[in-house]
């Protein structure tokens, strides 16, 4: 079944093209991650397939009808890029006024005890720290027993300890047949949690696969080695990029062994080879030829 899809979608704001001509969609129970830049269009397909933005054209479908309609979003979770929250409420009211837009919602104490909220139970919104206000933006959107959820850059904010405490509950979710749509510049929490992602830039797809396979599209291996040589005065064929931390060199190129026997037939004194696939930073940036940040 589909949860969600575009068709050939395109939205434009004034003269600017946030998505052109894109196709997407979302299987029950996948977890896709979507990866791009800032102004890729991730939050404007998001907002489409979400019903708080119409396309300039094409169609877009939300359980199986339209986004707009409030019965398409019964089952529906978001969390949008940036949440306003009352702030002279508290986090159980909050909580509970959005409990009350839903037929069968979560136990309040439930939901504040899954986000690690519990102690923030009376606390007014306003006082919360930025962590702790995405972690409630968060948590809402799963106050409904949504059937999918669209989560964008979840985790903005957070701390690693809080950061990976979302993460087990996002994979919790998941697990129990949950579908989620997620986006995020942490190219880390993509290759940890999403099993597909979907590469924007500039409003269009540039790739469509499991994290491993968008790798393999860009065909680049990382090269480590320690090396007290310069390797930036080399003239290599295929290098596609040379960093250096201390001795430590890494180097990104379409053909390993030839590197390497490159290296070796320069004279260039090495040791503590490693060669890996690259990892999906890497694709991202070889696809785009843009800052993830």
């Amino acid at each position: 079944m589909i949860h969600a899809r575009a068709e050939s979608v395109t939205r434009r704001f004034g003269a600017t093209i946030a998505l052109d001509h894109v196709d997407f969609e979302v299987r029950r129970g996948e977890m896709v991650g979507l990866l791009g830049p800032n102004g890729a269009g991730k939050s404007t397909l998001v907002g489409l397939l979400t019903g708080s933005r119409r396309p300039t054209s094409g169609r877009v479908e939300l359980c199986g009808g339209d986004p707009r309609d409030p019965a398409s979003r019964r089952t529906l979770g978001v969390t949008p890029q940036e949440t306003g929250l009352p702030a002279s409420l508290r986090v159980g009211e909050v909580v509970d006024f959005v409990r009350a837009h839903f037929p069968d919602p979560l136990p309040r104490d439930e939901l504040l005890d899954r986000f690690g909220l519990s102690d923030l139970i009376r606390r007014q919104t306003g006082g919360l720290s930025g962590g702790q206000r995405r972690r409630l933006a968060v948590a809402l959107a799963f106050a409904g027993r949504p059937e999918i959820v669209f989560l964008d850059e979840p985790t903005t904010g957070l701390d690693v300890e809080a950061r990976r405490a979302l993460w087990e509950s996002i994979r919790e979710f998941h697990a129990g047949g949950g579908t989620v749509v997620l986006t995020s510049h942490y190219l880390e929490e993509i290759e940890a949690l999403a099993s597909r992602v979907v590469v924007l830039a500039q409003g269009r797809v540039l790739a469509d696969d499991s994290v491993a396979a968008v790798r393999g599209l860009v065909g680049i291996r990382r090269i480590s080695l320690t090396s007290a040589v310069p390797l930036t005065d080399f003239d290599f064929d295929g290098l596609v990029s040379v960093e250096r931390a201390g001795d430590r060199v890494h180097l990104l190129t379409p053909d390993a062994d030839r590197m390497v026997r490159t290296l070796v037939s320069h004279d260039v004194p090495f040791c503590d080879l490693e060669v890996r696939p690259t990892s999906l930073e890497e694709a991202f940036l070889a696809m785009t030829g843009k800052d993830a940040q």
